[in-house]
């Protein structure tokens, strides 16, 4: 069975920052290639990082590049999202998401997701 669960969200103040972590039970992550994605009401879900399977190279939406920072953890079988200086923006429901092979940011070609932790960024 698999199953993957998404912590660390919470309300920040702009400029702010949250680590995001997703832990997978069931499969192995370093297997697969992961991403994060978000949504926010009335908007499309939206990409927000990726890590590769095979080299951990990572990928990341131009709204949030050189603000995040994914990373793998093997022997905790989780991926993490480390964000800074958050913007209101970025609010949203963040996701984590698994596939095989190649980062893309298109969500209907991952095979699993969890069940996602709120990101609020108010003054």
């Amino acid at each position: 069975q698999v199953h993957l669960v998404e912590s660390g969200g919470g309300t920040v103040q702009p400029g702010g920052s949250l680590r995001l972590s997703c832990v997978a039970s069931g499969l192995i992550l370093s297997e697969y290639s992961v991403a994060w994605f978000r949504q926010a009401p009335g908007k499309e879900r939206q990409g927000v990082s990726c890590i590769r399977d095979t080299n951990n190279r990572t990928f990341y939406h131009d709204s949030m590049r050189g603000r995040v920072t994914t990373s793998r953890d093997l022997a905790k079988n989780t991926v993490y999202l480390q964000m800074d200086s958050l913007k209101p923006e970025d609010t949203g429901r963040y996701y984590c998401a698994v596939k095989n092979e190649e980062c893309v940011f298109v969500y209907y070609h991952y095979n699993y997701w969890g069940q996602g932790t709120q990101v609020t960024v108010s003054s």
